[in-house]
């Protein structure tokens, strides 16, 4: 009996197989949440302003974000899984029968499942249809019993049930602008619905959900979460001043702490950290920062739109008969054969376990910045499962700090096994006022353990060009002009990556027009021809190449004179514009900047600025 296999099917990336040790870890971070959105009458009632200097309603602005990070979840983390969830709501629909409570879906989804096209579609239509089919109530009122969020809670914990809280993230996210939801109770009922509602919240939290708060605040009156949601999320000391203080933002900021609470930092993989003689510590590892990438490509049914999958069948090529374990034939030097099955071929090919290694320790200064290969990861230990992870893993933390070392360890999966320094981290304080805890960062090091360093580049000194006392001045100047206060990169998006993501969610949704992409890194022209940045400018130009440089620069080289190109390029707009009708109808201030230097650069007229200077001096070469 022969067969013959497919080397790269044999021994292919265990991060391709569906049942590796990858796609586990990747089930296992998944998150289940749960959107519990108030429907009283208060959201529909209160208006705020919105960032296109219109006013909607806070129940307008709860779904809006919701649609919003339903679009980043169904690209970014697809194998979530969510549930959207109204209370306050006159009609209910949910599997428990509860009044007040209505749970939004579509057909052929679970109530809690991965977002859908469909989902996303239907729930932008949630405003046209939701006075029609579900209706606003007030589920809290005196003389009455019901308590609609408790009922809330509880639909929302029967959802969560799925799955383990080991093995995926379980929150509730609650909207709502009611700061004291029994306020206008009085007497027992009040007390009795207020516990009630507490240990409910209580039971699902000692399951391991969390019940995290969207405050909505009236335009009269802030949050005020000490009335009731401090003891039912359980907020006191720092936890509770940090939530004041993020009640006190503004409503224009409701989608960045959405945006934050969804992407925050989640558990990569759990894996053991083997010390020696069988001693070993359980770990938690978290991903630092990371570039953004397109997502991997996968193959669809052009039908269907599902995904593909593969099936294959081994046949004898003897008797054609389909063979239940495959094996593959490897010829000795012998010339004998030899027979190896599909798991005997995976164990040869299993270099590591997949857990992290203790090889020894080096010196700190043995660690050089240009041996990390790739972002780091940061470790932290975890008692879940090992007890005692956090004791020994402190110890070592402390071994490592005070001794000035750092581990290296042997980690990988199965078929990428890899060198790695384990480096100690005290406690430090992040810009932005956050405090890290301590812990271990993991970089992986290069394969050969003989690095061999960069030697250093020695010049001549005299041959090095160096800048003058005046011009290092005039660039100081120039840059503190330019500097950005509180600059981060987080703050800019890669508009490549926006418009990948826009032609994806127009071809899920089957939209006909590709949202509008807002390219974030093009320079601020209006910004930068304020009179001081164009001053510092010029002075920083003056000091580097003195008053005539554009004809130096004409003379190097035998190339173009730099201001005949752009004074050529200047002339070539120019034509496009009927300058004098713009003029006599006062629709120069309608132009951009860049479009009105067109004018003066075909006229050797000064390009420097604001908007209104260089209209004024159009006007005037005109006669105007």
């Amino acid at each position: 009996m022969s067969m013959d296999l497919d080397p790269d099917e044999v021994f292919r990336d265990d991060e391709d197989d569906p049942e590796s040790e990858f796609y586990k870890e990747r089930d296992a971070t998944k998150e289940l949440l749960v959107y519990l959105v108030d429907a009283s009458p208060k959201m529909f009632s209160t208006t705020c302003p919105t960032d296109d200097d219109k006013t909607a309603t806070h129940f307008q602005l709860s779904i809006n974000c919701i649609a919003q990070s339903l679009r980043t979840q169904i690209i970014n983390r697809s194998y979530d899984e969510v549930a959207i969830c109204f209370f306050n709501t006159r009609e209910k629909k949910n599997l428990q029968d509860l009044s007040g409570v209505y749970v939004f879906n579509v057909p052929e989804r679970e109530d809690l499942d991965r977002p859908t096209a469909r989902l996303i579609k239907e729930f932008d239509r949630i405003e046209e249809i939701f006075d029609k089919e579900i209706g606003s109530k007030y589920g809290i009122v005196p003389g009455s019993r019901e308590n609609s969020l408790y009922n809330a809670l509880w639909v929302a914990q029967a959802l969560l049930r799925k799955g383990s809280a080991k093995t995926a993230d379980k929150r509730m996210l609650l909207f709502t602008n009611e700061d004291d939801p029994f306020g206008n109770l009085k007497g027992v009922i009040k007390v009795d619905m207020m516990r009630t509602t507490l240990q409910r919240a209580k039971d699902a939290q000692d399951l391991g959900i969390a019940i995290e708060l969207l405050p909505l605040s009236r335009p009269d009156d802030d949050f005020n979460v000490s009335l009731f949601y401090t003891d039912l999320l359980g907020l006191e000391g720092d936890d509770l001043a940090q939530f004041k203080a993020l009640v006190g933002e503004r409503f224009e900021d409701l989608k960045d702490q959405l945006r934050k609470r969804m992407f925050k930092k989640r558990r990569v993989r759990r894996l053991r950290f083997l010390i020696f003689n069988g001693s070993s510590i359980e770990l938690n590892t978290y991903a630092l920062i990371r570039p953004t990438n397109p997502g991997t490509i996968t193959w669809l049914d052009s039908m269907t739109n599902l995904p593909l999958k593969t099936e294959r069948s081994f046949i004898c090529a003897d008797t054609a008969a389909i063979i239940q374990e495959p094996v593959k034939r490897f010829q000795s030097y012998k010339n004998e054969n030899v027979m190896f099955s599909m798991d005997e071929l995976s164990e040869v090919k299993r270099v590591s376990t997949g857990h992290l290694r203790l090889l020894g320790f080096k010196p700190l200064s043995c660690l050089k910045d240009y041996h990390n290969l790739k972002p780091a990861t940061f470790v932290f230990p975890s008692d879940e499962e090992l007890i005692g992870s956090t004791c020994l893993f402190v110890a070592l933390h402390r071994s490592m700090v005070r001794l000035k070392r750092f581990a290296v360890a042997f980690y990988g999966n199965s078929s990428h096994p890899q060198l790695v320094a384990l480096v100690a981290q005290d406690e430090i304080m992040t810009p932005s006022g956050q405090v890290e805890p301590p812990g271990m960062h993991l970089i992986y090091l290069p394969y050969s353990d003989d690095i061999r360093h960069v030697e250093e580049l020695h010049t001549d000194p005299n041959s090095v060009p160096h800048a003058t006392d005046d011009q290092i001045k005039k660039a100081s100047a120039l840059v503190r002009r330019i500097d950005l206060k509180d600059f981060s990169v987080c703050q800019f998006a890669n508009p490549a990556l926006q418009r990948h993501y826009a032609v994806l969610q127009a071809l899920a949704l089957d939209e006909d027009e590709m949202p509008e992409i807002k390219d974030e890194t093009l320079p601020d022209e209006e910004g930068m021809a304020r009179p001081g940045i164009v001053k510092a400018l010029e002075e920083f130009k003056l000091s580097v190449y003195g008053e005539n440089y554009e004809e130096d620069d004409a003379k190097t080289d035998g190339k173009a004179e730099p201001s005949r190109k752009r004074k050529a390029n200047a002339m070539k707009e120019y034509s496009n514009y009927d300058w004098s009708d713009l003029a006599d109808n006062g629709k120069l201030k309608d132009l951009t900047v860049v479009e009105l230097k067109y004018y003066l650069a075909a006229y050797d007229i000064p390009v420097t600025g604001k908007k209104e200077v260089l209209i004024s001096r159009i006007l005037t070469h005109m006669g105007k």
